[in-house]
């Protein structure tokens, strides 16, 4: 067996994010780490969407990311440090769309280990140096300069090792131009190394240590350290030299720090805690993350809790010395893993879990009611202010990005009945969490919606005057008549427009400069910008069938295939040409082109001919309506349209030059699309791709997205195919069928589509390009764990459990019981105060969904058990489980014992659950009835390391059976006929029979190889596919020689199976497929995700990719694509500096699986290197293009 690994929806989940000038003009960017990719995003600053610039897989674990920027330059770099074992500086090409790599640093050995740089990285604010670091001993520092060219030059690493040392965090203290400097947070662990008591380590105190980097010397000093007080997590650099007093606020439990040299003392201030939290009182509170806005005058930093409440904080000064520390509430939104504020005066925040967030600063908060909190205020020991969360004040929020991340469990099905299958995902954490319907499609906005007088045809849109932005008019043509509307604060009816109304219409099209052509079936009407009208009529009985316009050009097909052609002249006339030309067969279509800029006229037009052929006729006036080249097609042509679509390149200078192509689209009666090259030069056709988009005859329609041509093509379902991001996307539109389409742009809606769909006129907009799915999503109250589908109902049964959870009903109570307390303190006086305070306090209702859940300490659990229909989102039943009972797993079944075949939910529940160490206050199995008129037999149920066989007796379950022998715990369970496959949670997976006649459960073959399983799928009787928790997949397969007639014991006391054999099974399954796809695997599952499409192992991430492994049918092209791996491998290394075998072998050899992530980056890379790897596999590079889209939509999208 041979897979190919295709990555569906990238990683969600923002892990780092960092701000700057990338591009090197003004606009502000972010680069986000997405774990194992980086992208890089851009709000536009007047609508605030965020738009993806680029993506781009580096094959390789990010471990931290920052941005700098050489004194005096305009650009900023990235400097990435990863698990490759190599300093990696990155530029961003916006004339490429690309990242390059400027410098490549190799210090120490690949992969993430604790003595081996790359983990921490921390700029000089002035981009003089760099340090990197490990979490132990190691730290490196890199000096940046420019050379006489202005390129960055970097200089060999100068050392700042320590041994015995943890390191926490590191950062660059900002000290004007001198001796760079850098803060580190670090702990010396030899004394409590050498100390068997544990005394010591009690007693270690975390230590503020500052490097310089003496540039005289070119070496690295340890310059200055001191023991903290409290154990700190992250630091924070203030600006120094001319913008403010520089050193480092430290961030530790409860308490916020300002450090630096000289005369300056400490200054420390409480973090505020939120009045009357639910949490437990005797937990600390640490700030998570944080972000510095600097202007010329002044500079704020906003820093966040781990509850989500953002402070500013702003440092008085007294001549470059601080007194003291002032914090303000700011806002709260959801807990960050970075924040950004950018200089366009937005903030962005990427979310540890759930969707990430752009808002615009409203207010900086200084002038409101809300009180500030100083270090100056005098405070006893221990104790902190208190604030009053509120809903947002400071901030707005702009825009959403939708992220799938933590993945929970996911199953494709399609419960909506839609023909093609919904993906169901359980995603998010906590308050925050939800149920995700993913479909294929791109997102429509519907602009509006409005009813006509009747069934139209067709619809088009014209400008006055070419070189307005916006579009004048809307043409809606009838069977017998015309309609025309203006386009403007609102579309209204105009009579006056020059367009002949009593007649339907074939085509309309703005003509020249300042002209409108309309063709219906007597003639054509060509109205002038004074209104003055030119009629070209049909000669004699016959009427025109067809047409082609663009802005220079109309050509008609008279009845009986005759071809008439016009072009207009330098007077704005449009001018008969003297030929007119005879088609062999009735013509059942045209397309022509737009006229290119700086050009008089298209040269080509496509003619579709009812002998089933195509035929391209030149325009060119040296040899007009003269044919050029033909294509016979495999059903009749119901439509055609020529567009020019592909990226800019680069040429070596860096002069963007044009490397579209044209490329000619027909639609057939069947339902098929066809794309196919159109040579400029020549008008041969060459490489048809082949697509089946539905069963109704495909319309095609030319319509501008991103500002490059894009079609619109018409099937019984839509799609739009575009190029976007170095790729060439075709991705149907989620939404009701349509029947004619046409561009549209207004103020409102700059590139919208207008559509007749019945007798309605809609107006469309598409936001979302590249985006492969479309989600709508369904709010969960706890964590949502796993579901079953029940198949009659198409209902799913989830179940939600959370860790450090308080149920709704000890919420409740610990509300009362706080609100009684409230009042028994206050005095005499007070008591109509605390009243108020106490009525107030248990009426406020703060959304948990965006302050978090009250965290109720370790060992608190709080489970529920929810039915709902997946389509509408409706809860037909909610069941809460008791304070402190987990539910961890789910099982829908019917019993062999009950007669009339009513279907069960079994869930299992865990007492009083400890999760380190482990230890459970015990176990249940509810089991409920599913009131529906709605699997064989008994359930296995795995007890911790036991497998037990239970059956459904009058009142309770009953056990029948178990076996002993699975050695840790049991976390997953399959099963197939009489197999069972059972995973271990780190000795991989065991297959067990169940033998009727004895009872007995025996474990026959077992893996050669630990695996720590998070999920597994069957796929089939001997073929079991397995995903741990480190990132790997494998497919383990019994040999045809294994036997699960597992003979009676010869001796007669059954005392084999009580033994095992060398604590494992006499038999063991082989390894047929290994690959590392680096984010622990939340869901696996055989499945067909197209209609008519070939089964491929689906499978989703924590991290929020979505991805499929298809198997190859033909040794052809396995050998194809293994040739094409290895010329990518070599040719283009990944841009971090990690191998790409080894990163695809970080845990074992990878094996028989095809990176096909690594395949596709063939179409990104430069036109020179995409022969030259061509020729190695004696094809050409549309051939190898073609078969890397055929893979990809045999499969899947």
């Amino acid at each position: 067996m041979y897979l190919y690994n295709l990555t569906l929806q990238r990683s969600t989940a923002i892990t780092h994010a960092v701000h700057g000038n990338f591009s090197g003009t003004k606009s502000q960017e972010i680069m986000v780490s997405r774990g194992k990719s980086l992208e890089l995003l851009r709000p536009d600053p007047n609508t605030g969407k965020v738009h993806t610039l680029m993506s781009m897989e580096v094959f390789g674990i990010i471990r931290s990311l920052m941005a700098f920027r050489l004194t005096g330059g305009t650009k900023d770099y990235i400097v990435v440090g990863s698990d490759s074992g190599r300093i990696v500086i990155l530029e961003y090409n916006p004339a490429k769309n690309a990242l390059e790599k400027v410098h490549q640093e190799t210090y120490g050995k690949s992969g993430c280990r604790r003595i081996v740089p790359g983990q921490y990285l921390a700029v000089d604010p002035k981009g003089r140096a760099v340090m990197i670091g490990a979490i132990e001993k190691q730290k490196l520092v890199y000096i940046l300069n420019r050379d006489a060219q202005a390129h960055l030059t970097i200089s060999s690493p100068l050392e700042a090792h320590k041994s015995n040392t943890f390191v926490y965090h590191i950062v660059g203290v900002d000290v004007g131009f001198e001796n760079p400097m850098f803060a580190c947070l670090e702990i010396d662990y030899e004394e409590a190394d050498s100390d068997p008591t544990g005394e010591a380590a009690q007693k270690t105190q975390q230590t503020l240590t500052f490097y310089e980097l003496d540039l005289g010397l070119n070496h690295v000093v340890r310059k200055y350290s001191e023991p903290l007080e409290e154990h700190a997590n992250f630091l924070i650099t203030v600006p120094g030299g001319n913008d403010g007093p520089s050193g480092v606020l430290i961030c530790s439990e409860n308490y916020l720090t300002y450090k630096n040299f000289g005369d300056q003392h400490d200054i420390r201030c409480p973090i505020p805690r939120r009045r009357n939290d639910l949490d437990d009182p005797e937990r600390g509170m640490i700030f998570v993350c944080s972000a510095t806005h600097k202007t010329k005058t002044m500079f704020f930093f906003l820093a966040q809790t781990e509850q989500g409440d953002i402070f500013k904080i702003t440092l008085e000064t007294d001549e470059d010395v601080v007194t003291e520390i002032k914090l303000k509430y700011f806002d709260t939104v959801p807990v960050a893993s970075a924040m950004c504020v950018l200089k366009t005066g937005f903030l962005f925040v990427a979310s540890e879990f759930g969707n990430h967030y752009l808002y615009q600063i409203a207010h900086l908060g200084d002038d409101d009611d809300e009180p500030e909190f100083s270090s100056a205020m005098p405070l006893e020991e221990g104790d902190t202010f208190f604030f009053a969360p509120r809903a947002l004040r400071n901030l707005v929020l702009v825009d959403e990005m939708e992220a799938l991340s933590p993945i929970l469990a996911c199953q494709v099905a399609d419960l909506a009945n839609e023909d093609t299958s919904q993906l169901y995902m359980l995603c998010g954490r906590g308050p925050r969490s939800s149920l995700r319907v993913l479909r294929h499609g791109l997102e429509v906005s519907e602009m509006a919606v409005s009813e006509l007088p009747g069934n139209p045809n067709a619809v088009w849109t014209v400008k006055k005057r070419f070189d307005e932005e916006f579009d004048a008019y809307i043409i809606v043509s009838f069977v017998n008549a015309t309609l025309v509307l203006s386009i403007g604060e609102t579309v209204e009816e105009v009579t006056d427009s020059g367009f002949l109304g009593t007649t339907p219409t074939l085509s309309c099209s703005a003509l020249g400069d300042d002209a409108l052509v309309q063709v219906y079936p007597d003639g054509i009407r060509h109205i002038r910008a004074d209104k003055r009208v030119n009629e070209w009529k049909a000669p004699g009985k016959r009427t025109i069938q067809k047409c082609a316009v663009n802005q220079r050009q109309v050509v008609i097909a008279l009845t009986g295939g005759e071809i008439v052609y016009f072009e207009m002249d330098a007077t704005g006339q449009l001018n008969e040409y003297t030929e007119r030309k005879e088609m062999p067969a009735d013509i059942v279509c045209m397309a022509l082109a737009s006229v290119p800029q700086g050009e008089l006229r298209s040269r080509f037009l496509a003619v579709g001919l009812a002998d089933n052929t195509v035929r391209i006729i030149s325009l060119d006036p040296s040899d007009c309506l003269s044919p050029l080249s033909m294509q016979a097609l495999p059903a009749s042509a119901e439509s055609l349209c020529i567009v020019e679509m592909g990226g800019q390149e680069a040429n070596d200078e860096g002069n963007i030059t044009s490397a579209s192509r044209m490329f000619l689209n027909i639609g057939l009666h069947n339902g098929v699309l066809l794309r196919t090259v159109l040579d400029y030069a020549t008008g041969d056709l060459a490489d048809t791709r082949t697509r089946y988009l539905g069963s109704r005859p495909v319309k095609l329609f030319r319509v501008k997205m991103q500002g490059n041509e894009a079609v619109l093509a018409i099937s019984s379902r839509t799609w739009l195919s575009y190029y976007y991001q170095n790729r060439f996307h075709l991705t149907p539109l989620s939404y009701e069928m349509l029947e004619f389409a046409s561009g549209f742009s207004s103020e409102q809606c700059p590139e919208g589509i207008v559509a007749i769909s019945t007798n309605t006129l809609r107006i469309l907009a598409l936001e979302k390009l590249g985006a492969i799915f479309n989600q709508i999503s369904f709010p969960l109250e706890y964590t949502p764990r796993r579901f079953v589908i029940h198949p009659e109902s198409n209902h799913l049964v989830i179940i939600e459990t959370d860790h450090n959870a308080y149920t709704e009903d000890t919420k409740k109570q610990r509300r009362i019981q706080m609100a009684q307390e409230m009042q028994e303190a206050a005095g005499e006086e007070e008591q109509e105060l605390a009243k108020e305070m106490a009525e107030a306090f248990l009426n406020e209702d703060l959304p948990e969904s965006s302050f978090g859940a009250p965290k109720a300490g370790p060992g608190m659990w709080a489970s529920a058990l929810r039915i709902m229909d997946a389509v509408q989102g409706t809860t037909y039943q909610m069941l809460r489980l008791e304070q402190n009972e987990a539910a961890m797993c789910v099982a829908l079944l019917r019993f062999n014992n009950q007669p009339d075949g009513s279907q069960f939910v079994v869930i299992g529940i865990a007492k009083d659950f400890q999760l380190n160490p482990k230890i459970v206050g015990g176990g249940f199995l509810y089991t409920y009835k599913v009131n529906l008129d709605c699997t064989e037999g008994r359930i296995l149920v795995g007890v911790g390391k036991m497998l037990r066989l239970y059956d459904l007796g009058k009142k309770k379950l009953l056990r029948k059976c178990e076996n002993k022998h699975i050695p840790n715990m049991i976390v997953n369970i399959q099963s197939i006929g009489h197999r069972i496959y059972v995973s271990d949670v780190q000795e991989s997976v065991y297959s067990v029979r169940y033998k009727r006649s004895e009872n007995q459960l025996i474990i026959f073959a077992d893996d050669t190889y630990p695996r720590w399983v998070t999920c597994t799928a069957v796929l089939d009787y001997d073929t079991v596919a397995i995903a741990d928790k480190f990132g790997n997949i494998a497919v383990t397969r019994l040999a045809p020689s294994v036997s699960d007639e597992v003979e009676d014991d010869p001796t007669g006391n059954k005392a084999l199976w009580d033994r095992g054999l060398l604590s494992g099974a006499s038999q063991k399954s082989d390894v047929i497929c290994n690959f590392h796809i680096g984010e622990v695997i939340t869901s696996l599952q055989k499945t067909t995700l197209i209609p008519g499409g070939s089964e491929a192992l689906m499978y989703a991430t924590l991290s929020g990719t979505i991805g499929v492994l298809v198997p190859f049918t033909s040794h052809e092209d396995h050998d194809f694509f293994q040739h094409l791996e290895m010329h990518m491998r070599s040719e283009y290394p990944p841009i971090c500096g990690r191998d790409h075998l080894s990163y695809r072998s970080y845990y074992f050899p990878v094996k028989n699986v095809i990176d096909g992530d690594l395949c596709e980056q063939y179409n990104s890379i430069d036109l020179g290197k995409q022969k030259q790897i061509a020729e190695e596999l004696d094809r050409v590079p549309s051939e190898v293009s073609k078969k890397l889209e055929d893979i990809r939509t045999r499969y899947a999208f």
